[in-house]
């Protein structure tokens, strides 16, 4: 009787596999495609920037184009990534198939004309409007349609960075803070595995990234520990640097967007202000390094996310200036990821800080390149995981350290406004069921409000 249920349990297990196989390996290419074209394109753009300075000038008229583009034809897909986020909680209106096509459009556009933002937003829309899509043509049910749409978010992220196994783990972990959705774990895996090696099939390569080898001082506590305890130590102060910079990042983004709505009543002179502080702070610091991605260098000796894993490579405030360019660029209606300037803004301060803490500059670095995203987008598990897959294992305690670190100094805050909170990060914080760190935000502004009042700090309380 035993061996009858074993083999009937592990029969349907095969035919769950093979379903979710036949399902998935068609949408992670098509993603994959998606995306192969849109780096390619991105790439384009970025260089056609370098070669031709003057085009900086037009981003304000570039960004008017977005808004119109999003006003006529994609205004049912202007929540981003939030919309995706959504729907796989309470599923409504669906993901729409126009949102693949308009987001790869209007993020070519703002790196094109030189705004400071990322790629990862637009392969995630990518990979689920394009999931959504298949999933209506295999008429799947509530759940599966679930599944599928967290599996094209898999497929979208392990494609544009090259790492297949964050990828995964990413989809699964960046829906609930603090809860990890495994039912979906195979389905995320293989459409991830599936979208990497598509792109790289179409011949798009990923930027390769290296920690140099350091050597480290002994201690009479050496023999006992498998680690520095000196250089664990510095990592942790660093890292709530890191948490604290992800929590500026995720503050200014909602907060400038917020009061530029409420101070101009007309939209689309938002993305013209946006463009025009873009090019006057440019103009201010006299060099472009802080526009884009921050990947490939426009001149000798910029600042890039590769420099910065170099001593030297990085100025003091880099990664402020990353973070203003960036809050900047999408606050005010501009289209792009937010991944790739966290991982700029992440290395330059981990630069910063290997020099005030006379620590390896390649690995911290490294450091903030994964914590800093970690703690914007409470993903710690996942960013550990990407810090194996870009540098190797040999410091996986180091990764774990620091993204775990960050996630909890970030708060309950994040990119993502339409996060769930599963479990609270500190013990005693009571949130409802389907709490989001939007309604997190709200609830931190009115207890600084109702604290201001009390001290007499508020404008309501000075004109009493």
């Amino acid at each position: 009787m035993n061996n009858k249920i074993f083999t009937s349990e592990h029969f349907s297990i095969l035919k769950h596999l093979l379903r979710w196989t036949c399902i998935i390996i068609p949408i992670a290419i098509a993603i994959g495609s998606m995306v192969a074209l849109f780096l390619w394109l991105l790439n384009l753009a970025i260089h056609f920037r370098f070669h031709h300075t003057y085009i900086l000038y037009l981003l304000p008229v570039a960004g008017v184009l977005i808004y119109f583009i999003y006003k006529f034809i994609g205004a049912s897909a202007e929540k981003g990534n939030n919309l995706i986020i959504d729907e796989i909680h309470v599923p409504g209106g669906g993901v729409p198939k126009r949102m693949a096509p308009i987001v790869l459009i209007t993020t070519i556009i703002t790196h094109l004309f030189g705004g400071s933002a990322g790629r990862e937003g637009t392969a995630v829309q990518i990979g689920g409007s394009i999931a959504q899509m298949f999933g209506q043509w295999f008429k799947l049910n509530k759940a599966d349609m679930r599944i599928v749409l967290i599996s094209g978010i898999a497929a979208g992220f392990g494609a544009v960075f090259g790492t297949p196994l964050t990828g995964a783990i990413f989809a699964m972990e960046v829906l609930t803070i603090g809860r990890i959705q495994y039912n979906a774990l195979l389905p995320c895996l293989i459409a991830s595995i599936i979208g990497d090696v598509t792109v790289a099939a179409w011949g798009v390569h990923h930027t390769a990234y290296h920690i140099d080898i350091f050597a480290t001082a002994p201690h009479w506590f050496s023999a006992y520990l498998s680690f520095d305890f000196i250089l664990l130590f510095k990592i942790i102060i660093a890292s709530v640097a890191f948490g604290l910079a992800s929590y500026l990042f995720a503050w200014m983004v909602h907060g400038i967007k917020a009061f530029f709505v409420k101070r101009i009543p007309t939209p689309w002179l938002i993305p013209i202000l946006g463009g025009l502080i873009i090019i006057g702070l440019t103009a201010i610091i006299g060099k472009p390094d802080y526009l884009s991605l921050g990947v490939d260098a426009e001149h000798a000796g910029a600042v890039t996310i590769p420099s910065a894993f170099h001593a030297g490579g990085a100025d003091t405030w880099s990664w402020l200036w990353k973070t203003i360019y960036t809050t900047v660029t999408l606050a005010t209606g501009f289209k792009g990821g937010e991944v790739t300037p966290l991982f700029y803004i992440g290395a330059t301060l981990g630069n910063t800080l290997s020099v005030l803490m006379d620590a390896p500059v390649g690995l911290f670095a490294a450091l903030g390149f994964i914590a800093v995203f970690a703690g914007a987008t409470n993903t710690p598990l996942a960013c550990t995981i990407m810090g194996v897959e870009l540098f190797g294992g040999q410091y996986i305690l180091f990764f774990a350290v620091a993204c775990f670190t960050a996630y909890f100094f970030s708060g309950h805050s994040g990119i993502y406004s339409a996060q769930r909170i599963g479990i609270p990060k500190i013990s005693g914080t009571r949130f409802s069921d389907s709490a989001t760190l939007s309604e997190a935000g709200a609830r931190r502004q009115s207890y600084i409000r109702k604290k201001m009042e009390k001290y007499g700090l508020s404008k309501a309380q000075k004109n009493d």
